[in-house]
């Protein structure tokens, strides 16, 4: 089917279900779409190792049960639709309206659960949506759309509400881009800065490099275990995972000998330049190793490290631009950095940031709530997670308060729309009805400059 033609069916069927849907059957809607990934966790996450060569199964299928049933759990019980408020002060009326056709650019990182939480935040907020999937992902890509779309048929959703192109192209989805209503893009810097280029209005994703801070008087183990778990997640290629760790100088055997107890193999200085030059080739990403094993890396650089290796550990040289280590690296491979007063770690985190990932995320592990609060305070970044695993908890969990999404906005630092996490709400239109209200005294000239 020809992209116009996908767009005239999605419009028609978006009229249908707007006029016929209400909360109630836009929320089982949404549940069954959601189960739908839940059920099928385990074959999915199969068909995306298979077909993208990435990745690690286990991690695909806890992602997509956990994204899955977060989502849902998120969104059931929000108002999507009609009168969303009525301020009891002024009088003004918010109402939910919907957008039309969204275009939904996924990538090969996250080719299940990104498409289903694009496909949900559309049908809570009654828009219609057509997944560009990435071509390497195309089919396990295009078998969570067709799972969702027949665990949501008994609601009777009318045809062409959710669509997937099963044969992407870069063509195929600029023209998509150019005739939908609005575009959500979650992929490559070129894919986001073609959405933002589309003439429609568009949510795109900055890169990640997750800077994450060690502060002192801390169980270096229990760290030391969330980052390992956070950097190997998925072998690496989430983009809120862990990249670097910022560790108090003083305590640097304490802390790279609780790496070692946690999986991690500190790479000696003889051969860190081994695996430097094999992750990264003329200073770009080796596309072969993306996604691949941290015992995969170290044969590849030629050196032998212990079976239970999860992630190799390198000590920077310098950071930003002076140590290539300290940018994004999508395998299972850690910087760590140290630091001797608290706020050279945030300089040297967001040296680091404006080096890549500016606008993304950063951690901080620690028990002061005052060091706490001026990392969020000093850091450019749209989200810091406090004490606990960045690359699974970044994009929401159901006790951080974050929405529940695959697409992290990065602000105005990533060249971003929004500075928050991309969920339903992004994908409506509110008009505000605004009558003069009786109710607010209206102040003099000489009261509203005296006071």
């Amino acid at each position: 089917m020809e992209i116009k033609e996908m767009i005239a069916l999605a419009r028609k069927a978006q009229a249908a279900y707007q006029v016929q849907f209400d909360q109630d059957d836009v929320d089982q809607t949404i549940k069954l779409a959601a189960r739908a990934i839940f059920d099928n966790a385990e074959e999915l996450a199969r068909m995306a190792v298979e077909e993208t060569e990435m990745g690690v199964y286990e991690d695909k299928v806890a992602k997509n049960r956990n994204k899955s049933k977060g989502v849902w759990n998120n969104l059931k019980g929000k108002k999507s639709m009609g009168i969303l408020s009525i301020d009891e002060m002024t009088g003004l009326i918010e109402i939910a309206k919907p957008i039309g056709v969204v275009a939904g650019i996924t990538p090969m990182t996250n080719p299940i659960v990104t498409p289903m939480s694009k496909i949900i935040f559309a049908l809570k907020t009654k828009n219609a949506i057509i997944i560009s999937p990435h071509p390497k992902a195309k089919k396990c890509s295009a078998a969570a759309v067709k799972a969702i779309i027949k665990a949501i048929a008994p609601m009777n959703v009318p045809e062409g509400m959710v669509q997937v192109i099963e044969e992407p192209s870069l063509e195929k989805t600029q023209e998509l881009m150019r005739k939908c209503d609005t575009v959500v893009a979650t992929g490559g810097m070129p894919m986001v800065k073609s959405a933002y280029s589309s003439g429609k209005p568009s949510f795109g994703v900055g890169a990640g490099n997750v800077q994450v801070i060690l502060d002192r008087n801390i169980d270096y183990d229990l760290a030391a275990g969330k980052i390992v778990t956070g950097r190997s997640f998925d072998n690496g290629i989430i983009c809120s995972g862990e990249q670097s760790a910022i560790y108090p100088k003083e305590c640097r055997e304490e802390v790279l000998e609780a790496f070692r107890r946690n999986k991690g193999y500190v790479v000696p200085e003889e051969l860190r330049q081994q695996v430097v030059d094999t992750i990264f080739t003329d200073g770009i990403m080796t596309k072969e190793l993306i996604g691949q094993s941290a015992i995969a890396i170290a044969k590849a650089a030629g050196i032998t490290v212990p079976e239970e290796t999860k992630v190799l550990i390198i000590e920077a040289k310098g950071v930003g631009k002076a140590d290539i280590i300290c940018k994004e690296k999508m395998f299972p491979v850690l910087a760590v950095i140290p630091y001797g007063y608290f706020d050279e770690a945030l300089e040297i985190a967001e040296t680091n940031l404006t080096f890549e990932g500016s606008g993304h995320t950063a951690g901080i592990h620690s028990n002061s709530q005052a060091n706490i609060i001026k990392a969020g305070t000093d850091l450019s970044v749209s989200r810091v997670i406090v004490n606990a695993i960045c690359a699974t908890t970044a994009g929401g969990s159901i006790q951080n308060g974050l929405a529940v999404t695959n697409t992290l906005g990065c602000g105005s630092w990533g060249n971003n729309s929004i500075s928050e996490n991309f969920t339903y709400k992004h994908l409506l239109n509110i008009t505000r009805v605004a009558p003069l209200s009786a109710r607010i005294h209206v102040p003099s000239d000489s009261d509203i400059w005296n006071n």
